[in-house]
């Protein structure tokens, strides 16, 4: 399990450092500046929870067996795809519609914190 998380928070590191690269090179003379703020913002979630994929990664070396822990990296990614992922179709295509979705990616963050905290306090 750990080196799973390992592997999905390196391929998301890599991302969000391509996605804020092309966001700050390529879309930024195409999309005004709020559609701008919005891709930033998936970037920047993007990023934070790949650390949050590392941390899982440890914590499942630490804790082996406390299966709250494969379901924190489980929903922090699934929040990178829904949260991060939704900001990227919204603000490259303008449907207004996708940002129904991100809300899914927040509370998939959120649960996987929680649920990260609840390994730790399983642990030993």
């Amino acid at each position: 399990m750990m080196k799973a998380f390992i592997i999905l928070g390196a391929i998301n590191g890599f991302l969000a450092v391509a996605l804020g690269a092309f966001g700050a090179h390529g879309l930024e003379p195409r999309l005004t500046e709020r559609m701008m703020d919005v891709w930033e913002k998936g970037v920047d979630y993007q990023m934070f929870h790949t650390m949050g994929l590392f941390i899982v990664a440890f914590a499942a070396n630490k804790w082996p067996g406390v299966s709250a822990i494969k379901w924190s990296g489980i929903m922090m990614f699934i929040g990178i795809i829904l949260f991060s992922g939704s900001l990227y179709a919204l603000s490259t295509s303008g449907i207004a519609k996708l940002g129904m979705i991100t809300p899914l990616g927040g509370i998939s963050f959120l649960a996987g914190w929680i649920l990260l905290a609840v390994a730790a306090a399983k642990g030993k």
